[in-house]
């Protein structure tokens, strides 16, 4: 029987990216040897070459040794701490990612890249090597009277091998640090019949004769399962060590151990294969790899909440036998109790879906890096609110906007140095990513103190690519809109960062189909401001919910601006039987939804009927409605996924009663609005063309 290492994928994968992480901003801010994160980055590539040895990752284990090699050079001071080194580890990090995707779905990684980052790891190797080769000449000499010889006690747990370790690999790092001669102690093996496949009875005692390694390099070694074993590590010629050196005269020398352990593997294969007919994962099956770590307050939270609602069902039940009217106080309040910890279950199960959006920010400081190479413009980053949380699902899906808005800022807003000086500002650019909660939503800022956008340039691309008429009276809010127009670019020339007129519409369209809106606001010589609003989670909505005829549907509270009772003289009927309602300084088109759905409605005029305005991206609609119903959360449920796309619906839910409401899409909405007044408006232009 053979452990299947694929349930361990999930946190491995987990485990590394984390890694990579680490090792990406601890490189943008790595100064010199000296410095403690030279240090976590070894680890964090040691950790990563150690876990996908474990799972026969070779393309990422075989680059990660060269990775290391390089690393563990910087921290031991054999070399200087070099930007140009800094730059190849940095390429190398993306490398890892990609040779981890490719071992992970069994392909080999084509890309380009990887060959040329691989030589230009060998290059900065041989280098150092070839500056040092003269000072070991010098050194052979006196080698064996500078070798020290360690002797380790190592006694793993016998769970172990559960968790993925395999003691082989870590004799196989010991292996880099020097010669060694291992003794396997098998005192506590049992006998065939007793033997559980799954649990370690060995322990070992091994002898590494080594020219450097320190007893803080062999511990690095034994990281992984530090809490998972008993570790001695003893200097050999100490008081300490005499009594052990005499188990070791006989023990053969380990001096390859990478080919014990291929010869394991083939074993491991070999056996997995006579077992079963088939091996027990599919190449092709993948495990599910998306996880969220849950902080143990979060989960007792939850263990409470649950007993509560236990208790509470238990005694709704006890009500339940033999009720009468003189229990009816007692089941209002049990009910009361019921539907306050349902709903601070849902609160705390939601919790558990937010995280720190600093998982969406970590990117950016190696973005500016390298744009900032690229670009030749000296820019610093600025970071607030990263502890803001936000629903996973809406985090994943907003960093791609976000990358494009900052790369954005930094090819159009920040000026190069040149023209910064000129104009009386600091030479480095300041770039500020900010993010704070504003009621149900979350607030993401990416604020910069460029040059601001030219409001007559963009003006003048939107009359010469049609999109507004040459004598169009806009705000400025209008005109800084229409960069979000298909296509649109005022660029003077396309990079490979910006310029094709690409990317800023679906931007907008991306921050829309989250439920969200962006603002933009910039003054000339000081900066924009691109602002984000977000809701919190994707799964649960407030809404309003309104009825049409005998249908109910729920309007986004998010999206309202007020509800009010229609004034016949505020009412104004234009050309094509359009409608506007006189909202202050506003004439809102009115969209009556049971036109829009084919309805039978309660009210088909507009006189004195119920109007709900709502609000998108600066456009303003008046739905017509028969009822305003309760507002309460719904859990959002896909009706694309479940049915089909229905224009004008976003979602549908499950309301108290059992019925299925529809939630209204706004956005979607407003757009059909528009796009019926000017159906009418060209309509009635054709109808008097034909009179005159």
């Amino acid at each position: 029987m053979t452990i299947d290492l694929a349930q361990f994928l999930p946190t491995f994968l987990e485990e590394s990216y984390e890694g990579l992480e680490t090792m990406e901003t601890g490189l943008l801010n790595l100064q010199s040897s000296e410095d403690d994160s030279i240090h976590s980055i070894f680890r964090a590539a040691h950790s990563i070459k150690g876990g996908a040895g474990t799972f026969g990752f070779t393309q990422v284990t075989n680059f990660t040794h060269l990775v290391e090699t390089l690393l563990d050079e910087m921290r031991d001071g054999r070399r200087d701490i070099i930007q140009s080194d800094i730059e190849i580890l940095l390429q190398s990090v993306d490398c890892i990612r990609l040779l981890i995707e490719a071992d992970r779905n069994e392909s080999v990684c084509e890309d380009e890249s990887i060959n040329n980052v691989q030589i230009l790891l060998n290059e900065s190797l041989k280098s150092a090597n070839t500056q040092t080769i003269n000072e070991s000449e010098d050194t052979n000499d006196s080698k064996s009277t500078n070798q020290q010889s360690w002797l380790i006690d190592f006694i793993p747990q016998p769970h172990l091998v559960q968790t993925g370790n395999d003691p082989i690999f870590l004799f196989n790092a010991l292996a880099d640090l020097g010669e060694l001669r291992i003794i396997c102690n098998t005192s506590e093996l049992p006998v065939f019949s007793d033997i559980e496949p799954k649990e370690l009875y060995l322990k070992w005692q091994i002898q590494l004769s080594t020219l450097s390694s320190t007893e803080k390099d062999i511990r690095e070694v034994f990281e992984w399962v530090e809490d998972e074993c008993i570790l001695d590590i003893t200097l050999l010629g100490t008081e300490a060590a005499v009594d052990k050196e005499q188990d070791l005269k006989s023990a053969p020398v380990a001096s390859e151990p990478a080919l014990d352990i291929k010869a394991a593997k083939e074993e491991t294969t070999r056996t997995s294969l006579t077992d079963n007919d088939k091996p027990q994962t599919s190449a092709k099956t993948k495990p599910d790899v998306g996880s969220i770590r849950v902080g143990v307050d979060k989960v007792d939270i939850l263990i409470n909440l649950v007993g509560e609602l236990v208790i509470t069902q238990s005694m709704l039940s006890e009500l339940g036998n033999d009720f009468d009217l003189s229990k009816l106080e007692k089941l209002t309040s049990g009910l009361d109790q019921l539907l306050q910890n349902t709903k601070e279950l849902q609160e705390s199960v939601m919790r558990i879906r937010m995280l720190p959006i600093s998982f969406a920010f970590n990117r950016f400081p190696r973005l500016i890096h390298d744009l900032s190479i690229k670009t030749g413009k000296e820019i610093e980053l600025v970071i607030k609110g990263e502890q803001t949380e936000l629903d996973k699902t809406v985090m994943e899906q907003i960093g791609d906007p976000l990358v494009h808005l900052v790369r954005n800022a930094v090819d159009h807003g920040i000026e190069s140095k040149e023209v910064r000086i000129a104009n009386g500002k600091s030479p480095k650019g300041k770039i500020s990513l900010d993010a704070y909660h504003m009621g149900g939503s979350i607030v993401i800022e990416i604020n910069d103190d460029g040059g601001g956008i030219n409001r007559q340039a963009v003006l003048n691309k939107a009359i010469e690519k049609g999109v507004v008429e040459p004598n169009s009276t806009l705000t400025d809010s209008q005109v800084f809109d229409l960069i979000f127009e298909p296509g649109f670019s005022t660029a003077n020339e396309v990079t490979d960062i910006s310029g094709r007129g690409v990317g800023m519409d679906v931007v907008k369209k991306n921050i829309q189909s989250l439920g969200g809106r962006i603002q933009v606001a910039s003054e000339p010589g000081k900066g924009s401001s691109f602002k984000v609003n977000l809701p919190l989670t994707l799964a649960i909505l407030d809404g309003q919910l309104v009825r049409v005829g005998t249908e109910v549907y729920i309007i986004p509270l998010i999206s309202i601006v007020e509800s009010l009772q229609t004034k016949t003289d505020l009412i104004n009927r234009v050309s094509g039987n359009m409608l506007l309602y006189r909202l202050r300084e506003d004439n809102v088109p009115v969209l009556p939804i049971y036109q829009l759905f084919n309805l039978e409605a309660d009210n088909i005029e507009i006189d004195n009927s119920l109007l709900v305005v709502v609000e998108s991206d600066g456009q303003k609609v008046g739905l017509m409605v028969d009822d305003l119903l309760a507002q309460q959360q719904v859990v959002i449920k896909s009706l694309k996924d479940n049915y089909q796309q229905v224009d004008g619906i976003s979602g549908a839910t499950i309301l108290g009663d059992g019925s299925v409401a529809m939630i209204l899409d706004i956005p979607g909405m407003i757009s059909m609005a528009l796009a019926q007044a000017q159906v009418a408006q060209k309509t009635a232009h054709n109808n008097i063309e034909e009179v005159v």
